[in-house]
């Protein structure tokens, strides 16, 4: 299971990832994983265990089950959040910082995805396209609960802390409960996680950073308690198709004839994929 880090900043506790190496001291070995899920009181939540090669009291979890409790508060925020979802393949993923300067990083490596050229005024289409993706980015922040839309960003691990944070895939998850993926789902989910504008930046693919974006989903869905992921892929990408299929998700239905055979109407696929909550 992959490696998480997650920080409390209300408490002393912390989780920190083995393989990024810090606050642990050479010759030691720190993991942290979950093994467990949901709370007792019924709300959404997570008990992650931390064990380490030494007993040193030193270091950040030795020892201890740590349980992070995520609840509604009357503001409707989230009392904890996570720093990072996932920690592999050389990458971290985490959730967006709302500052302008990171919001407006993930609207560029998302444009930059999903522009389509244009023979003419290509430039000034890209801006345009940018504008509306920046947009819509901004307003998903603004007025969705944090516990029902989140935008994940995926950046080096190694990155020095001193420097910009260099934000390198991007992708959205949003709680939703479409009766057309609700039909192919067991009767009693009313709702599940919705995964969309996945990017990842030209000068980084084929390196891993879209299956970490897809994990950190995984451990998103465990954290909110949902039980299912969907993902809709364009039936003839198989490049996606295989990322998707790797990642557990499964086809279960394609866009009807009639909604696909209009002139540039690409066919769809409906994936979806079932996370095991622990009990």
């Amino acid at each position: 299971m992959a490696h998480l880090l997650a920080s409390n900043p209300n408490a002393s506790h912390k989780l920190i990832c083995s393989n990024l190496g810090h606050g642990v001291r050479t010759g030691s070995k720190s993991e942290c994983y979950i093994v467990g899920g949901k709370s007792r009181s019924g709300g959404s939540g997570l008990v992650l265990q931390c064990s380490s090669s030494t007993r040193s009291s030193q270091l950040p979890c030795a020892d201890q089950d740590i349980r992070l409790q995520i609840e509604n508060g009357s503001s409707g925020k989230l009392k904890q959040q996570f720093e990072y979802l996932v920690c592999e393949y050389g990458w971290r993923v985490r959730r967006l910082f709302e500052n302008a300067d990171e919001i407006r990083k993930a609207s560029q490596v998302q444009a930059e995805a999903f522009h389509v050229p244009v023979s003419l005024f290509n430039d000034l289409f890209f801006q345009f396209f940018q504008a509306e993706v920046l947009s819509g980015l901004l307003y998903k922040l603004k007025n969705s609960p944090p516990n029902r839309y989140a935008c994940l960003v995926a950046e080096p691990a190694e990155n020095d802390p001193d420097s910009p944070k260099q934000l390198v895939g991007v992708i959205d998850v949003t709680v939703l409960r479409d009766q057309n993926v609700l039909q192919h789902l067991p009767p009693e989910a009313e709702e599940y996680l919705y995964i969309s504008g996945i990017a990842v930046s030209k000068t980084f693919r084929r390196r891993k950073i879209a299956t970490a974006l897809l994990k950190a989903c995984d451990m998103l869905s465990i954290l909110w308690g949902f039980e299912f992921l969907a993902l809709r892929a364009y039936e003839e990408d198989l490049g996606a198709r295989k990322l998707y299929a790797n990642a557990g998700y499964r086809v279960v239905s394609r866009d009807p004839p009639w909604t696909s055979h209009w002139i540039g109407k690409k066919c769809r696929v409906l994936m979806i994929k079932r996370t095991s909550l622990p009990e």
